[in-house]
């Protein structure tokens, strides 16, 4: 087995780092993962909560008072044009339940700062994901617990009904489309061989083209249950495993590139008991260059499926530095 194939350092966890967005129907949609932090964007913030009920469409206006088990989607530039879509195709958000909050905040209630609509959205959406799922929810996988809320215009006029449900946003906080219903979904949180993710600092964006500068490249995706199938493997057992198989997998995907020698180091997933329980079995092996200190990523252009990928000069010619630990 390789030396350099080693699991990134623990603190890039992408898994337990993400930093989820908050979408908008032109201020009708906060979305607010539970377990991660939440932040603004300069564009949703300058749509604002008051950014105006009469701009939404006739169609947004029905995606918002949508029942549960309807999937909605919407133009990342434009959410003007929020809509409803079947869920066996791409959508952003499925609504899971409707809440009705009229009894905490009467008709003279301010509108709920976004602190207290986290706390709101923590209080009202958990509770019901494991029934509308029959299932649980991976805390680790690519699902989160979100929330639609009335603009303040709405809620002004005494409208006080949320939309729970479950969206999946990527590291950088970008909404990123699924098909199919949520209880049928791999919540595994893979991504397609080919797939590339931006440098966000020293850390991982969304998905990007892979000819521009970014964190890692997916080179696999591989199912721990195909070789572990007598139940959960530890972590030590999943590494002995991934090291053989994505090494394999590195050759056949880059034709047998020496990494080391491009300043690019093999990595891959490993999976908690919790994922494991909620059926997510999938992980992704990848390729990154780690700058020298451990510290985090540093930008690699260009695919090494091609050959062509390499490592940004750390200042010194050693090969990034390996960690026991960690993963993702």
């Amino acid at each position: 087995m390789s030396s350099d194939a080693e699991r990134f350092p623990s603190r890039m966890q992408t898994l337990t780092t993400r930093v989820v967005m908050a979408g908008v129907f032109l201020g009708a949609v906060v979305a607010l993962a539970l377990n991660v932090a939440f932040s603004w964007t300069d564009t949703l913030a300058g749509s604002g909560a008051g950014g105006g009920e009469g701009k939404l469409s006739q169609a947004a206006q029905q995606a918002f008072h949508s029942p549960p088990g309807t999937c909605l989607t919407w133009d990342a530039k434009d959410a003007s044009d929020a809509h409803q879509v079947p869920c066996a195709q791409p959508h952003l958000f499925e609504v899971t339940t409707v809440v009705d909050i009229g009894a905490k905040f009467p008709a003279q209630a301010p509108f709920p700062s976004l602190d207290q609509w986290q706390d709101i959205a923590r209080q009202q959406c958990n509770s019901d994901v494991r029934p509308y799922l029959g299932h649980s929810l991976d805390p680790y996988g690519k699902l989160t617990t979100n929330l639609l809320r009335p603009t303040s215009s709405q809620w002004s006029g005494g409208d006080r009904q949320l939309r729970c449900g479950l969206q999946f946003a990527g590291p950088g906080g970008g909404l990123q489309p699924t098909s199919g219903a949520a209880r049928d979904q791999d919540q595994s949180m893979v991504w397609a061989p080919g797939t590339c993710l931006a440098l966000v600092g020293k850390g991982v964006g969304d998905p990007v083209d892979c000819g521009k500068p970014h964190s890692y490249e997916i080179i696999a995706t591989l199912d721990l249950k195909s070789h572990f199938k007598d139940g959960y493997p530890k972590l030590d057992d999943q590494k002995e495993w991934l090291d053989t198989e994505c090494n394999k997998a590195a050759k056949d995907y880059t034709g047998g590139a020496d990494l080391t020698a491009k300043k690019l180091t093999l990595g891959w997933d490993s999976r908690e008991q919790e994922s494991w329980d909620a059926g997510s079995t999938k992980v992704n092996c990848k390729v990154a260059a780690m700058l020298q200190d451990g510290s985090g990523f540093q930008a690699v252009t260009g695919s090494v499926k091609g050959q062509a990928a390499t490592g940004s000069d750390s200042g010194s010619d050693a090969p990034p530095p390996s960690s026991k630990s960690g993963g993702n």
